[in-house]
């Protein structure tokens, strides 16, 4: 009878796979939610990121020139997509020492971590975190509060 039941289940899984929503994207075809006055643009790829305990995906449009530091409240998995994601970490604003990263590479950003980030060139980021999320920066005047990337 357990044979029969292993059968059966897996008959049916082509039909249950065939019945999800594939979903992908390129950085050509991301719809962005969010275009902010800085250059910068944002956009939840899929999940919801106010979810406790959610995981989602987001996209991150970081313009050439633009750096910022701050910190997230959950691990931020990323990926470079387009471009070359410059990171460095610490306390405080760090260019000089930011490290290029460039399309392929894989960062794993661990939550409350300080770090800067920029791009000389424009760049595109994919990430994946776990809910509830908030990006906490810091600028020229202190800190600016909750941010959505």
């Amino acid at each position: 009878m357990r044979v029969n039941s292993i059968v059966l289940c897996m008959a049916l899984l082509p039909s249950f796979v065939s019945a999800q929503h594939s979903q992908s994207w390129t950085p050509e075809t991301i719809k962005w939610q969010e275009i902010n006055p800085d250059g910068t643009k944002y956009s939840v790829l899929e999940g919801r990121r106010d979810v406790p305990g959610q995981a989602f995906t987001y996209a991150f449009f970081i313009p050439a020139g633009y750096w910022e530091h701050h910190w997230h409240s959950a691990d931020a998995r990323v990926a470079v997509v387009k471009g070359e994601l410059r990171v460095s970490f610490g306390k405080t604003l760090d260019k000089d020492h930011a490290k290029g990263y460039g399309v392929g590479a894989f960062l794993l950003v661990p939550k409350n971590v300080q770090h800067t980030m920029g791009a000389t060139v424009d760049t595109i980021i994919v990430g994946t975190a776990v809910g509830p999320w908030a990006t906490h920066r810091h600028g020229d005047h202190g800190d600016h509060g909750d941010s959505k990337h």
